[in-house]
């Protein structure tokens, strides 16, 4: 099985799911959730200094490449387009 290495400054994350249930209890469907830019971050490149492996971040919205490897979907994204590390 093969692993994703980023390369520079770059950062490999596993997008989180949308909420499949608004705050008030209602149920959507698939078609009608946000896309969510949040994901967890599996690897990091040698040049990135503010994000580790295992933060949960934020980012930009059309920034993110989304490459399925082994059947698994990933987004790779620039360090500079990452808004913010949720904690």
């Amino acid at each position: 099985m093969s692993k994703v290495h980023p390369l520079g400054d770059r950062v490999v994350a596993e997008p989180l799911e949308a909420a499949e249930k608004t705050s008030s209890g209602l149920y959507l469907p698939s078609d009608a959730k946000e896309k969510q830019q949040m994901a967890k971050v599996v690897a990091v490149g040698k040049e990135v200094k503010e994000v580790k492996s295992g933060d949960t971040i934020l980012y930009k919205e059309f920034s993110a490449e989304n490459p399925k490897v082994n059947g698994k979907d990933y987004v790779i994204i620039k360090e500079e387009d990452v808004l913010a590390v949720v904690k």
